[in-house]
């Protein structure tokens, strides 16, 4: 029984996350979904400077601290190990609903491209930015990540044993290829509003702090073979030169 119950919190972990990483995509492309990024709650702009920068400070906070391997160590004494991972994503998930529940709008237009091809371009890039999201997760290993391999082999009494490490596909472009497509996915929009900017510069600084303590977390797992991946490929922008304090993933990436 204790098994089956792992492996179903597993899934419903699994399926919460799915729905907020679809809303996702309806919100900051202010689609389909009730409440998007620029089609919130009504406030002054006071409130929602200090509300949104909240709600985005929440999700930062949760989902950084919970990767790090201090926290880990100290957290999977009170929770299985079996199901932290998938405690982990359930609760950034749920981070993520609250931030799409509760923000509020920021309507001044910064800009505005009107030019039919331009705007195609943008919505192209967009959903690009969200495709390389999804597969980079894939080109690792995605049940890994998301806590599903954990719990399965919780099932069937094997002991977690972790992924191996090698670079495969966009990984030999970027070391980060997820992060990246999430900042196309998040700056790519024909109309650029104030609530549309705090988002993605909030998460675009974020993500570059976010990525050091993930890289110093690497470093220490991974040493020299880590040292080697970093001196050849960039961190986020393809073809840029490579530096000493890189960094490298693995196929169990940490979201920082």
């Amino acid at each position: 029984m204790k098994r089956l119950l792992t492996i179903a919190y597993g899934a419903i972990c699994y399926l919460v996350f799915l729905a907020a990483f679809l809303y996702a995509i309806g919100f900051v492309g202010n689609f389909v979904v009730p409440h998007s990024i620029d089609h919130g709650i009504a406030a002054s702009l006071t409130e929602a400077i200090v509300v949104n920068v909240l709600l985005l400070g929440l999700f930062a906070v949760q989902h950084s601290v919970m990767a790090r391997p201090a926290f880990k160590r100290r957290w999977t004494r009170l929770v299985p190990k079996a199901i932290e991972r998938s405690t982990y994503v359930l609760l950034s998930s749920l981070a993520l609903f609250l931030l799409f529940w509760q923000w509020r709008t920021m309507p001044t237009v910064f800009w505005n491209v009107a030019w039919p091809p331009g705007r195609a371009g943008l919505w192209t890039l967009f959903a690009l930015g969200w495709a390389t999201v999804l597969a980079s997760t894939f080109m690792i290993n995605h049940l890994d990540l998301f806590g599903l391999r954990q719990v399965y082999l919780a099932e069937r009494g094997a002991s977690y044993t972790g992924v191996d490490f090698r670079t495969p596909l966009l990984y030999r472009v970027v070391r980060h290829p997820i992060m990246l497509g999430f900042l196309v996915a998040f700056w790519a929009t024909p109309t650029m509003t104030a609530g549309h900017l705090l988002f993605a510069g909030a998460t675009t600084s974020y993500i570059l702090v976010a990525l050091q303590f993930e890289e110093h977390d690497l470093a220490a797992e991974l040493g020299d073979q880590y040292r080697e991946y970093r001196r050849h490929v960039p961190m986020l922008i393809p073809g840029l030169p490579t530096g000493k304090d890189s960094a490298a993933p693995t196929t169990r990436p940490r979201p920082a």
